[in-house]
């Protein structure tokens, strides 16, 4: 016999076109082992739903909800800030929260959320408190195919390293060279690595490949790791800069000890998605 097909809701969002695929699991079942190969089915942009991921709104013990989150190759997320912008989003949509100021838990810990606009209105964005984000002052180098990299190694609750760029972004290879970092010891569990210009005053441009889905529209907490290397360097003054993304822009702001990330959150579609039905050992 196999197993009958486990059936649920979910919902497409993004920030700044960092899209995720999110299943509420707090007011339906949904079997967390399957949660692994669904994200690389639901991430598949010709076979699937299409986006950089999947994160599952679920209970928390110690916060208000909890964030689970997988790539788009199936490995575990710790952090996305972009992907807890939507999913406060979403939980105050699905009634799982009745206030629009929230403490989310995560992998990396419990970040604080506002839901934008604060009274009122539509939720149309958030702003998240990245708590204590740390980054190099001085870059690192590193030797790739005969080549020199400078990059300034941060974290944000995942891993991340900054490369400043002089050259146009449209063009320079970001995969190979985001491929590449991978492979590093000095980061174990991979990287994201950040390709940014300064671009004006108190403003980046930035281009992200991130461990697991490759380059993607937008990185939140690399945007907050760039933002903060940048006035660490003594690049940009602060203490609040605008990041411009493929996908949009995030505003990055220093408060005190910590850094605060602004930034759209949108619901794209909502709909139904069917499990493959599992064997059992009588089947095989």
């Amino acid at each position: 016999m196999t197993e009958s097909p486990a059936e649920f809701s979910f919902v497409k969002m993004h920030g700044a076109g960092n899209d995720y695929v999110f299943v509420d699991t707090i007011n339906q079942s949904f079997p967390l082992a399957a949660a692994s190969k669904l994200s690389i089915r639901v991430s598949d942009r010709h076979k699937g739903i299409g986006g950089d991921g999947l994160i599952l709104l679920a209970r928390s013990e110690e916060a208000d909800i909890r964030m689970l989150m997988w790539n788009a190759d199936g490995s575990r997320g710790s952090m996305c800030g972009n992907g807890l912008r939507c999913l406060a989003k979403l939980a105050y949509d699905l009634g799982c929260v009745d206030r629009r100021q929230l403490k989310v838990e995560t992998d990396s810990g419990i970040r604080e959320v506002v839901l934008l606009p604060e009274l009122g209105a539509e939720v149309s964005a958030a702003r998240v408190d990245m708590s204590a984000v740390q980054v190099s002052a001085e870059a690192e180098c590193v030797e790739i195919d005969k080549k020199t990299w400078q990059y300034h190694a941060g974290d944000a609750g995942n891993p991340h390293a900054v490369i400043f760029l002089d050259d146009d972004l449209t063009s320079f290879p970001i995969h190979s060279v985001g491929e590449a970092f991978q492979t590093l010891v000095r980061f174990p569990d991979g990287v994201n690595v950040e390709f940014v210009t300064v671009s004006g005053p108190n403003q980046l441009d930035q281009r992200t490949f991130e461990r697991g889905s490759g380059e993607t529209q937008a990185c939140g907490s690399g945007a907050t790791v760039a933002a903060l290397a940048a006035m660490e360097s003594g690049r940009l003054p602060g203490p609040a800069i605008m990041v411009r993304l493929l996908g949009g822009e995030l505003l990055i702001e220093r408060r005190g000890d910590t850094l605060a990330m602004e930034g759209p959150a949108e619901e794209v579609f909502r709909g139904r998605l069917r499990l493959e039905p599992q064997a059992s050992e009588t089947d095989r």
